[in-house]
């Protein structure tokens, strides 16, 4: 389940009204099928948002895994019609042990500080303050829901980079890659065809890839969410699939 996290975080499913989104994902592995689940629920209106996302490891890797749970947490403040997070927070949960992260961001010094706690069967082991050395007005759940306004031409074969909170061991760096014609057979092939629908590739730096690098394959629909993505060459894991609901 902790390899999947930096998928199951990109992703959001059908628009409910103008003030929320709600999101049901499912994340599978080869012909093991289904080894966790996503909930998440966007909150917003002209001033400020709030993004929840609840993930949970379900079947064999839950009873692996120790039954693993996450929640990613962002909120902030709407700026030109995207939204700006002034804080991250990341939950993990395993068998006795819990970690807690809470990012903040502040714009007007354009600092990122990050607290760390972590606890093993109730008792407080690990306690940390660090001043990140970057910053963004992203995180990485702000920065794939703002996609579709960065990105204004989903045709053209382009490279971009961004600046996201919580992808501190790349430095913040997330690389997304909009495929030329040529690659386009190997996007369908891997995540589906739709008429109403753009692809973007995203360079993730972790070193739970069989290279330096891994490949998230999205396709994304014409109201901005991700439709399916395809997590590629992980160690031991091959690709992982999450699919909307």
């Amino acid at each position: 389940m902790k390899k999947v996290s930096m998928v199951l975080i990109f992703l959001f499913t059908s628009i409910l009204s103008a003030e929320v989104i709600k999101a049901d994902y499912k994340v599978e592995f080869g012909i093991i099928g289904e080894i966790g689940i996503a909930n998440a629920l966007l909150t917003k209106d002209e001033h400020s948002y709030v993004i929840d996302v609840e993930l949970k490891a379900t079947g064999l890797a839950k009873r692996l895994s120790g039954n693993r749970k996450e929640q990613h947490i962002s909120k902030g403040h709407i700026e030109n019609g995207m939204m700006v997070t002034d804080l991250y927070q990341v939950i993990k949960s395993h068998g006795s042990k819990l970690t807690n992260k809470v990012y903040r961001i502040n714009h007007k010094t354009k600092t990122v500080t990050k607290e760390y706690k972590r606890w093993k069967n109730g008792k407080l082991t690990k306690e940390s303050n660090t001043t990140m050395d970057y910053y963004s007005k992203d995180d990485l759940l702000t920065l794939y829901f703002n996609l579709d306004k960065k990105i204004l031409d989903k045709k053209e074969a382009k490279s971009y980079t961004f600046k996201a909170v919580g992808a501190e061991k790349q430095g913040g760096r997330v690389d997304v890659v909009i495929p030329n014609k040529n690659e386009f057979d190997e996007y369908k092939d891997a995540v589906g065809e739709n008429d109403n629908s753009w692809y973007a590739r995203a360079i993730i730096y972790q070193n739970i890839f069989s290279s330096d690098k891994g490949e998230l394959l999205l396709r994304i629909g014409n109201d901005g969410i991700t439709e399916k993505a395809v997590l590629k060459d992980l160690i031991f894991f091959g690709d992982i699939r999450a699919i909307r609901l």
